[in-house]
Formats: C-alpha cells, sequence, structure tokens
C-alpha cells in the first residue's frame, strides 16, 4: 500500500493507528510519519517539531532554562481515541504520551478503546485552586492568633494584591496554621489556565509585604513554609487538594471486559481490593492506586508541565465495583493535579504542538476551561491507564505484555509468525484460509 491508500484505511477504520508498525515490517519511521499525516488532517493541526524539526533554543531565553547546550529527545506516542463526557472536554481525544518506557502506550492505548467502547469516561473538576504557603516568625501565640484573625479581617485588601499580580489571579482561601511561634498562612487561588505557581509565590510575597507593614512584629521567614505542598508527597495536598481536584469514570460492560481486557469484572475487582487498597495500606502510600504516575509524567512531559509536580499530581485513589448489571464500574480521584495550559514549558512548539492534539490552544477559549478541560482529559487518560493494567494484572498478562513490548521482541516474533504463514500457504495452496492472530 501506497500512503494515500494507508491514510484512507485509516480514515475508514479498517486499519488501527497501531498496525501501521507491522503493516510497514518495522519501519517505524516511516509509521510515525504516516500517523502525523493521519493526526493533521483529521485535527486540522501541524505537528512539524514533533516531526523532528528543532527547537531554537533562543525561545528558552529567560523563561525555560539556564546554560543551555541542547535538547533532551523522548519518543512521543499517540493513545485513543479515548471518548469523554466532561463539563469542559466534549468527545474524543488522542493522548500524546513522552516516554521511554515499552508497553505504556499500547496499555494506554487500550484502556481508551475499552472506555470508547463503553460510551466513554465521564469527568468532573472538583475544586481549582493553587497554593503557597508562607511562614510567618510571631513573639508568642497571641500575636499567631492576632495575625490570623487580621489576615480575616483585611481578606478583601489581599484579594486585590492578589488581582494586582495577575487579572487572572482570585485568592478564594487563606487557610492558616499556628505551630508555636510559627505561623503558616496556606494562600489559594485559581489561576486562570495557567498551572499559576509562580504568580502565587509573587502575589504571595506581596501578601505577607503587606502583612508585615500593618502587623510589624510578624516577620516572614519564608515564601514557601512546605505547606503549600509543592513536590513533596504529603497528606495535606492528598486531603484538601491543590491544583485541580478531578475525579474521572467509566462502566465498561462485561463483554468489553472480556474481549478487550481478556478477564472479568469480578477479576479485577478482586485486584483493585487486594493490590489497591491492602497492599496501599501495608505500604502506607499516599496513593491507592496501580500507576497514575506512569501517565501523569508522560503526558506532562509531552505538554510542557513541570514534571517535578508529578510526585503530588499522581496521589490518589482508584476504586472499582461490580455494577446491578454485571458490569465494571471504575474510578480514579486525583486531588491534587497540578497543571495549566498556557506559560511556562508549554510555550515551546513542540509542547504547544502536543497541546493541539488535545484541543487547547486556542486563544479565544473563555479562560480557565482550557485548563480546566485538560485536568478532564488527563484524568481520563488515568482511568485508561488504571483500567488496562488492572486488566493486565487479572488476567496474568503483565509480565508477557513487558516482554512482547519493553525488551525488543515483538517484531521478531511478527516476523516469525509471517514467516510461518508464507511457508504454510505455499504448502497449502493460494485458495487455502490462513487465519491470522
Amino acid at each position: 500500500m501506497d500512503v494515500d491508500e494507508i491514510l484512507e484505511k485509516l480514515e475508514r477504520g479498517e486499519i488501527k493507528l497501531y498496525e501501521l508498525d507491522f503493516i510497514l515490517q518495522g519501519d517505524v519511521n516511516k509509521a510515525a510519519e504516516i500517523r502525523r499525516m493521519y493526526l493533521e488532517r483529521k485535527l486540522g493541526i501541524k505537528l512539524e517539531h514533533i516531526g523532528g524539526k528543532p527547537i531554537d533554543l533562543n525561545l528558552t531565553f529567560g523563561r525555560n532554562i539556564e546554560n543551555a547546550i541542547g535538547v533532551a529527545q523522548i519518543p512521543i506516542g499517540i493513545a485513543g481515541p479515548i471518548k469523554i463526557h466532561g463539563d469542559y472536554a466534549k468527545g474524543e481525544f488522542f493522548i500524546p504520551l513522552a516516554t521511554t518506557e515499552g508497553a505504556l502506550v499500547a496499555s494506554v492505548n487500550r484502556g481508551c478503546s475499552a472506555i470508547t467502547r463503553s460510551g466513554g469516561a465521564r469527568a468532573k473538576v472538583l475544586k481549582d485552586g493553587m497554593a503557597r504557603a508562607p511562614v510567618f516568625r510571631v513573639p508568642n501565640v497571641d500575636k499567631a492568633v492576632e495575625l490570623v484573625s487580621r489576615v480575616r479581617e483585611h481578606m478583601d485588601e489581599l484579594r486585590d494584591i492578589f488581582k494586582g499580580v495577575s487579572k487572572f489571579l482570585d485568592l478564594i482561601d487563606v487557610q492558616p496554621r499556628i505551630v508555636g511561634r510559627n505561623v503558616f498562612l496556606r494562600f489559594v487561588a485559581r489561576t486562570g489556565d495557567a498551572m499559576g505557581m509562580n504568580m502565587v509565590t509573587i502575589a504571595s510575597e506581596k501578601a505577607a509585604e503587606y502583612i508585615e507593614k500593618h502587623l510589624p512584629r510578624a516577620k516572614m521567614v519564608a515564601t514557601s513554609g512546605n505547606m503549600c505542598v509543592d513536590k513533596k508527597p504529603n497528606a495535606l495536598n492528598f486531603i484538601l487538594g491543590r491544583g485541580k481536584s478531578v475525579i474521572a469514570e467509566a462502566v465498561i460492560k462485561r463483554e468489553v471486559v472480556d474481549k478487550v481486557l481478556k478477564t472479568t469484572p469480578e477479576n479485577v475487582v478482586e485486584v483493585v481490593y487486594r493490590k489497591i487498597f491492602v497492599g496501599s495500606a501495608q505500604a502506607a502510600s499516599y496513593g491507592f492506586n496501580a500507576h497514575y504516575a506512569n501517565i501523569i509524567a508522560a503526558m506532562f512531559i509531552a505538554c510542557g508541565q513541570d514534571a517535578a509536580q508529578v510526585v503530588e499530581s499522581s496521589m490518589g485513589i482508584t476504586t472499582a465495583e461490580v455494577t446491578e448489571e454485571g458490569d465494571l464500574y471504575i474510578s480514579v480521584n486525583l486531588p491534587s493535579l497540578e497543571i495549566g495550559a498556557v506559560g511556562g514549558g508549554m510555550r515551546l512548539p513542540t509542547q504547544q504542538e502536543c497541546l493541539s492534539i488535545l484541543g487547547l490552544t486556542d486563544p479565544n477559549a473563555p479562560p480557565r476551561t482550557r485548563a480546566l478541560k485538560f485536568a478532564e482529559i488527563v484524568a481520563s487518560a488515568v482511568l485508561a491507564g488504571e483500567l488496562s493494567l488492572l486488566g493486565a494484572l487479572a488476567a496474568r498478562h503483565l509480565g508477557k505484555a513487558h516482554e512482547k513490548l519493553g525488551r525488543g521482541r515483538i517484531l521478531k516474533e511478527r516476523k516469525r509468525f509471517l514467516h510461518a504463514r508464507r511457508f504454510v500457504s505455499e504448502q497449502q495452496g493460494p485458495r487455502e484460509d490462513i487465519r491470522t492472530r
């Protein structure tokens, strides 16, 4: 088949994206080129930099890196489409994943297929607020209580300070904590479409200056007092949330669990109980899940997020139940997903192209909607990854999948199979129906 014929078959659904590597006999460069062409035609976008166009390092000056020497090249794969019914993400989405771990993209792709075949995922953002928590030193507990009280009395002035830093910055809460002579003020603010940590940091410093001016005996010791909590596993964000708190759920039909995951809803539920709950509790884990970090890290790298924030973004709980109809209900809960759709590494060309795949680059979209849409997509992708891995564990396929996709054996196996098929075809004649796996 020539390229145009392959593209036509992809558009008609006669072949799948993952089949191109085999159709082209292991020429992944050509397969990747055709996949990009397919996505460009289907989504109406351009993927020049993903295709290998070099990054102009001048774009990073004063923004993204110092002492630059070049770039780190990480393969980007595509999973999906996955159907999502969110408040902001509505429709089918392809998921860009930057990773060097074999089997990850294939696994997420399988989860996307199972979810879409069953009607799609539902996703909802429950909270939205980035936090920064300066720590103040005061003379005694009386002054500590006074500081907290005065902050409550002057919330309007503090909101004006935050709004003065950015018109998109809305202070929604101040969460105080007193420990001896230390007062932590956890400022929580909505940050528009940006992840917003930098703007909240700037606003928190200005708010601290205002507090010191009106309460001279309160002295800010550090802009971050570690109760934010940023880039560290912690119970506070697990409970209160930071960034976007998101839930995604789906009901996977029993026949889809059987056909796609090769197991049963009951087996998946047992894996969730014994692995996710009992195992995580025994380990005192901050995350009761299978592998949120895998999907979140791959999407963060592809889409220009702060990769260090995978730490708290990947905390969360996966649940699973057998429904009254005998199907599989599954959900993921991400209390501290710290993402944005503008600013930081998202302005770089490769990352912009990945965001365009997700439909997140429209500058005319209403404020906050792009970041909230992104949160729903990430949560749904995490749901797909959890579903697929739990299915693999329930079916005892995990080791086999990694042996095939993570150790370079799949092409050798495919070549052996094709050679055997040709041999049988020659022996039995051209009319014989030779079935493939």
